[in-house]
């Protein structure tokens, strides 16, 4: 609740720095409210950019107890009187548009996130990979993410029961949202140590360029997401030149082309609202399958990899991005 507070705070003043602005654009619930509070003190026009939408993601409660209900409020408030509404995918702007009816279809525009190419890149060196145990010479599957609900990492590591018993689980994920997860997670971690070597986990944030060097010789970046408005980690995979495999669900299938830069696995959500999959035992099998289909066939995962890379460079870069958002702005000023 003190951490929803003081962001509040935090948004009076970004209210009172603005007055000069032409035009204010803002992202993520907090942000937002900030960029609301704009318009109505300066008369500026506000722009809200929706990465993800509360309403979605339930199992926040668990984590923020009272503050949840303050940043749902937020992001409704800002979200139905912004002059403009940028969803990062298409998946999004139907949920915008399915959660807050009282907002204008004519004013949720779809603007992809975008990625440094440049910097996303293949890495061929091997040295980042041996200062953390991985064995270059072995299959690799890559997970980069927090500890969430959002990300189901709980579903890879039973996943990973199946994998092929060459090949490497490597996990860049720390940060749990609550106590429980984290020990559900290090418990999962355990009893797959205790049946297969080669699983390697990494709580601690690491550099940037480390992240990108085990990418790059990732056979498979996996991606068991059950909420994912676009999925940008995919697309940093995909820039690195690693298959993806990936939840088909929110907008990352608007990033992974299935069968073409990666394979994406069926999932059926439950009741409860949560995205979850309804039989977790048969969504952990169909990640597994489809891991293992291209651990057991490496070119089909190079190439994957290879056209994952052109489809990033081709239709995610921020120079196309940033022209769409300018046009969008001379719309409003």
């Amino acid at each position: 609740e003190l951490a929803a507070l003081r962001a509040l705070s935090i948004d009076l003043t970004m209210a009172a720095r603005t007055a000069d602005a032409e035009l204010v654009h803002s992202h993520t619930w907090y942000a937002n409210l900030g960029g609301h509070l704009s318009k109505l003190a300066h008369g500026i026009p506000h722009v809200a950019t929706v990465h993800s939408l509360e309403p979605l993601r339930p199992w926040k409660a668990e984590q923020l107890g009272g503050g949840y209900a303050i940043s749902s409020w937020a992001e409704k408030t800002a979200l139905e009187a912004a002059d403009a509404v940028i969803a990062v995918s298409r998946g999004t702007r139907d949920d915008i548009l399915r959660v807050y009816p009282a907002i204008d279809p004519a004013r949720v525009h779809v603007i992809y996130n975008g990625i440094d190419t440049d910097e996303y890149a293949p890495d061929h060196r091997t040295d980042v990979l041996k200062r953390y145990g991985v064995d270059p010479g072995r299959p690799s599957v890559l997970f980069v993410g927090r500890i969430t609900r959002q990300k189901g990492v709980e579903y890879l590591l039973r996943a990973a029961r199946e994998f092929d018993p060459a090949t490497q689980l490597v996990l860049c994920a720390g940060s749990a949202d609550t106590p429980e997860l984290g020990a559900e997670i290090e418990r999962l971690v355990g009893e797959l140590r205790a049946t297969r070597d080669g699983v390697v986990w990494l709580e601690q944030m690491i550099p940037r360029v480390h992240v990108i060097q085990l990418l790059s010789h990732a056979t498979v970046f996996a991606c068991p997401s059950i909420y994912e408005p676009l999925g940008i980690v995919n697309l940093e995979a995909m820039a690195c030149q690693a298959a993806v495999v990936a939840t088909d669900t929110g907008g990352i299938v608007e990033v992974v082309e299935d069968g073409e830069t990666g394979l994406l696995v069926p999932i059926e959500p439950g009741n409860d609202g949560t995205g979850a999959p309804r039989d977790p035992q048969t969504f952990s099998d169909d990640f597994a399958e489809r891991v293992n289909a291209l651990i057991a066939d490496p070119d089909r995962a190079e190439a994957m990899g290879r056209a994952g890379r052109r489809r990033a460079v081709e239709q995610f870069s921020w120079s196309m991005i940033a022209e769409q958002t300018s046009a969008l702005y001379h719309t409003l000023v």
